[in-house]
């Protein structure tokens, strides 16, 4: 896993806290009322397993959920976050009250099969371009609502994030350069509006790379550009700023992009077409009678 800064783990935190509540007032409602089937002084226990191979990321979306329905679920975990899990592996154990066991199960599992499915999207990635220096960034295409989650299981499968929103960074298009005028003016005006943010710029072709050059962007992006020409801006860049390619990245252009020697590929794809992991709970409720 890439390393968090101390400001996303904290966004992470409250994130996480809000999201999980929603998750469970969708699901929840008014009251579970197929768990009320059962009486409320039976305990339970229950094991997660993996069906098939994957990445894991999510444990602490799946304990706050299990905080929040009830805090006498006691979870144990038996894998962690990045690591790779195989088909049948016990991925958690967890007992306590069997109905808040049944209502809490959908929730939790809906976030770990859904980061996990991110997380192996992004280590299936990262191995094919591990014998590179490349670095691949996730996107701001994320699910409506599970930007900062889907951000972190990145980390988890080896990718790394690029700017979290609109705040943190700019990135500047065609459409911006178009309203400032130039590339070099809204360089210019990002240094005054916001000091200290990183400046990138999204370029078209090389007579838009030299100019974004000449302003002096921290990063520059090669929009669409092809691999003749991706090799050519690394040379005529020589290290004198990041370049990040964008565009057409799919797994058979992946390798031949890395290979020209750019710091980043930027690829959508590892958040917005999610395809969650297959999990399954395994329930054993204690019928002994209590005593008295």
């Amino acid at each position: 896993m890439s390393p968090l800064s101390a400001e996303m783990n904290e966004l992470l935190r409250q994130s996480r806290i809000e999201s999980v509540a929603t998750s469970l007032r969708e699901d929840i409602g008014s009251g579970d009322i197929t768990a009320a089937l059962i009486p409320s002084g039976r305990r339970g226990e229950a094991r997660v397993i993996t069906r098939v191979p994957a990445v894991i990321a999510g444990q602490a979306w799946v304990d706050e959920v299990f905080r929040q329905v009830d805090p006498q679920v006691k979870v144990r975990w038996e894998t962690s976050d990045g690591e790779q899990a195989k088909a049948g592996q016990v991925l958690f154990t967890c007992d306590g009250p069997a109905r808040s066991l049944l209502t809490a199960e959908r929730a939790a599992l809906n976030w770990l099969q859904t980061l996990s499915g991110v997380a192996t999207r992004c280590r299936k990635f990262a191995d094919q371009v591990a014998h590179t220096g490349v670095q691949l960034l996730d996107t701001r295409k994320t699910l409506p609502g599970l930007r900062l989650a889907e951000k972190y299981a990145v980390t988890c499968g080896g990718c790394y994030n690029h700017r979290i929103g609109l705040w943190d960074a700019f990135l500047i298009k065609e459409n911006h350069i178009a309203a400032c005028g130039s590339i070099a003016a809204a360089v210019s005006q990002a240094r005054q509006i916001a000091p200290g943010r990183p400046v990138e710029v999204e370029t078209e072709n090389m007579n838009e790379l030299q100019q974004a050059m000449d302003a002096g962007a921290d990063i520059i992006m090669l929009d669409e550009f092809s691999l003749d020409d991706m090799a050519a801006a690394v040379r005529q860049v020589a290290g004198s700023c990041r370049l990040e390619a964008s565009g057409g990245v799919n797994e058979d252009t992946l390798v031949a992009i890395a290979e020209t020697g750019v710091d980043y590929i930027s690829i959508g794809t590892l958040t917005k077409d999610v395809q969650a992991i297959d999990l399954s709970m395994r329930l054993h409720v204690d019928n002994t009678p209590a005593p008295g």
